[in-house]
């Protein structure tokens, strides 16, 4: 009978996939695009508002220079998409950043990318998540009141969709991302129409609201501080435009080409949808602000200020519209599913990583379903622990984000001019190298922007919990060295010699004793059929009757292998054998020990607590003497039986009917659900 924990697992994940089949998980454009942008996406949800709120502390005015910040990050936006198109042809392993500046910048810069990463796709699943809590949490109280506990349960949820494999997780979040897609684009087309073509008079709840500016007199130099603090918070569109570059390998082939053609739909649609929010919160007039600025004229004292989404939509389809409140619905569920991306991207990362020796290796293999289940249950137990730290607070968590992703951003396009500079040189085709000193160009112009954005968002965010993140890619940057440090010198001790291995002299066999019965017997005899060069069995005196018992049954019966008594005044086992084992290998250096431990074999979970204690405990110890081995000796309880024979039963009622089947050998006739044994073949 299957354990309740592998049943949970089957239901909760499925049926588990043939390594063959991995052709089966990889993804089509038309998948791969919900699963690699709905981080970026979601992005362009809330960018808009953190230009408008940070260029409100100049006062209403500073908002005529929004679709100028926009357009300088929609520059950025291209710029960075161009790229990583690029990279993607030049390196489609699936490293991206990380293989990016290893191959060409040395592998301390891969590490410091890979630390970058995986803060960001960590915080990634933390903010998105918050936040989509935090928008249905406006809507349902009930969520605003348990929004810790609603956070983490949505982690678990991505977590089993995305256990269950990459195409069924693609599947479940490509409908909820194209209808974002589709909402959004509707909602600013409409709204552009109705302001431009048709000359209606559009204005948007906030048109009205007086701004008391946080300082009216900036200074030439603040101000342009102001707007470079505006330019940084607006990049926040650009996160999660990285993970296409890290998860080539999840396309289906051409995995360069289309991973490159899906990067360029994710621009172009984040680009569209940025650029005309801004411009359609412009025609309508929106202002979004802090709060303890903001006064309504004639309005009511408490004003209560809707996201720029939400404005909008209210602005196009109208107050108490049914699309208004698909417009929330949409952005809420966009947010939540921006974690996918992370999800996706992570655990690829994380199995490049650990090939190359700088995270434990249980990250580079795959689960059951063909995912790095490692890699996805880890992201999420970070995660969870960053909600629960910062209490699903979205302002928290939002001051840790984006450092991670310009710092990959940047050391990712100084590798790619190197990259080109490295092939310039080779390279003697004009037309070749006017396409490479383009590239160039575009990589040089990304880095320089990259770069700015970094200098400014620490400036401007490192006392408000930047910091931590840096913090954070520190300790992982030395965590990853010292991993890689471990891995290289086990490598160098295991690596073998020139000089064949000497043999031992002589080999002393110990059988464990506790007690006279089947167990012990078959240990002495496997014991015995391995010929050693001496044989004894040991038993700890902590009881004097039950050692006298033992004695008595082993002369009763007569065994031909001497029994030694190792008395034990304070009733430990552990230790006595301990120091048996080591004086009878103290006379030799060249002698092994090799201690047989009978062994319980149970099927059922629990029974493992009430049997092999004792030798657990042995085991753990014996494995840190050198010149020590360790043989189990199992011995099959009639639960463990029961329970083969039960598996057994279901393979062959599964099994198709193709001919006659044979019993297995080992399985007496009649045992429910085995098939007859074969008639006797009639003389001929």
């Amino acid at each position: 009978m299957a354990s309740s924990t592998s049943l949970a697992k089957r239901l909760l994940l499925g049926r588990p996939f043939r390594s063959d089949r991995l052709q089966h998980t990889l993804l089509p454009k038309r998948i791969a695009l919900p699963v690699f942008a709905s981080d970026a996406l979601s992005s362009v949800a809330y960018a808009p508002d953190e230009i408008l709120l940070t260029l409100s502390i100049a006062g209403a005015g500073a908002f005529l220079y929004s679709p100028w910040i926009t357009l300088a990050v929609a520059i950025v936006m291209v710029t960075v998409v161009a790229s990583y198109r690029q990279n993607v042809h030049a390196y489609p392993s699936g490293g991206g950043d990380y293989e990016v500046a290893t191959v060409n910048l040395g592998p301390r810069f891969g590490v410091a990318v890979a630390s970058a990463l995986l803060v960001d796709y960590i915080l990634t699943v933390a903010v998105s998540v918050s936040a989509g809590v935090s928008n249905l949490g406006s809507v349902v109280p009930f969520v605003a009141e348990h929004k810790v506990g609603i956070a983490v349960a949505a982690i678990a949820l991505l977590t089993a969709l995305n256990l269950r494999g990459l195409r069924e997780s693609g599947t479940a979040f490509a409908i909820p991302t194209y209808t974002f897609i589709v909402v959004m684009l509707g909602m600013i087309i409409i709204g552009l129409v109705r302001v431009y073509i048709l000359g209606q008079d559009l204005r948007a709840p906030s048109a009205d609201v007086i701004i008391d500016a946080e300082d009216h007199h900036l200074t030439s130099f603040a101000f342009v501080f102001l707007l470079l603090r505006t330019f940084s918070s607006g990049c926040a569109a650009l996160t999660g435009v990285e993970a296409i570059s890290n998860g080539v390998p999840a396309f289906k082939p051409p995995k360069s080409r289309n991973a490159a053609s899906t990067l360029l739909m994710l621009g172009g649609l984040a680009i569209t949808m940025l650029v005309g929010i801004i411009m359609l919160a412009r025609a309508t007039h929106l202002q979004f602000v802090e709060d303890p600025l903001v006064q309504i004229i004639g309005g009511p004292e408490n004003y209560v200020q809707k996201t720029v989404t939400t404005q909008l939509g209210e602005t196009v389809f109208g107050s108490g519209s049914i699309m208004l409140y698909v417009v929330g619905a949409v952005t809420a569920l966009i947010l939540f599913l921006a974690a996918n991306t992370a999800f996706n991207g992570f655990p690829v990362l994380g199995s490049i990583l650990a090939q190359d020796r700088y995270l434990p290796r249980q990250l580079h293999t795959r689960g059951d379903r063909l995912a790095f289940s490692n890699g996805i249950i880890f992201l999420a137990v970070a995660a969870m622990v960053l909600i629960v730290a910062f209490q699903a607070e979205v302002t928290r968590l939002i001051q840790l984000y984006i450092v991670g992703v310009f710092v990959s951003f940047t050391l990712s396009q100084a590798g790619m001019i190197k990259h080109w500079n490295r092939l310039l040189r080779t390279q003697r085709d004009p037309t070749a190298r006017r396409r490479m000193v383009r590239s160039r160009a575009i990589n040089t112009f990304g880095m320089a922007l990259t770069g700015a954005v970094l200098v400014v968002v620490l400036i401007t965010k490192f006392l408000l919990g930047a910091w931590i993140a840096i913090v954070a890619m520190l300790v992982i940057y030395v965590g990853m060295l010292g991993i890689r440090k471990h891995y290289d010198r086990v490598a160098r001790e295991l690596e073998p010699d020139e000089e064949r291995p000497v043999l031992p002299s002589r080999n002393h066999a110990v059988v464990l004793v506790s007690k006279v019965h089947k167990p012990t017997l078959r240990a002495v005899a496997y014991a015995q059929a391995t010929r050693p060069d001496t044989l004894t069995a040991v038993t700890v005196n902590v009881d004097d009757k039950d050692t006298r018992t033992i004695q008595a049954e082993w002369e009763r019966r007569q065994i031909p292998v001497p029994l030694t008594v190792v008395d034990s005044p304070y009733r430990e086992i552990t230790r006595p054998i301990i120091e048996f084992v080591k004086s009878v290998r103290r006379g030799s250096p060249r002698d092994v020990v090799t201690v047989f431990i009978p062994e319980y074999v149970v099927g059922r979970w629990w029974e493992n607590l009430l049997h092999n204690q004792s030798a657990l405990r042995i085991k753990t110890r014996l494995l840190f003497e050198p010149g020590v081995m360790v043989t189990s000796v199992p011995w099959q309880l009639q639960s463990s039986q029961d329970r083969d024979l039960d598996r057994l039963d279901r393979d062959l009622s599964r099994a198709p009917a193709r001919g006659p089947r044979t019993r297995p050998s080992g399985v007496p006739a009649g045992v429910p659900g085995t098939p007859p044994a074969d008639p006797p073949e009639e003389p001929k």
